[in-house]
């Protein structure tokens, strides 16, 4: 199959996905040596669950299906643009190639768009709406940090 054929199957999950208002109009799948390994659609209003996106949900199967974490040998089809979440998950699971039909401006366009996400991450800690406050470690002794390195040497 083609990029084209792979992305109008990612595009149709989406479509489905909202004509059967299940969820927001966003599909993915994941391929490897030209077969579908997985497949997600953005779940986040059936589950209640704001990180059920089509891509992680698509990123979760195919690394069970495969048993391994690393997706490098694969390539991603979403119907949109990925948002920041997604983008970090598809680092973390090193997938080299991402293609996308729908831009973030086009989801901007329905409601559905990143870009506070993006300029948020963008600014230092301190300015940013969230506050991440580190508090002191306190408690036993036990450093899973340090725990982690001993046991990986």
């Amino acid at each position: 199959m083609s990029h084209k054929e792979f992305m109008q199957q990612a595009i149709e999950l989406a479509y489905g996905n909202t004509k059967n208002k299940k969820g927001k109009p966003f599909g993915a799948l994941i391929v490897k040596d030209g077969k579908v390994v997985a497949k997600g659609v953005n779940d986040v209003l059936a589950t209640h669950d704001p990180t059920a996106h089509a891509e992680l949900l698509a990123i979760r199967e195919a690394c069970r299906t495969l048993g391994s974490s690393d997706l490098s040998d694969c390539v991603l089809y979403a119907s949109g643009e990925p948002c920041p979440m997604c983008l970090s998950a598809i680092y973390w699971a090193n997938l080299r190639q991402v293609y996308y039909a729908y831009t973030a401006q086009e989801e901007e366009g329905i409601g559905l768009g990143t870009k506070y996400v993006y300029e948020q991450i963008a600014l230092p800690k301190e300015q940013r709406d969230i506050k991440l406050l580190k508090l002191d470690k306190s408690g036993p002794d036990k450093n899973p940090f340090a725990l982690w390195k001993e046991m990986n040497e």
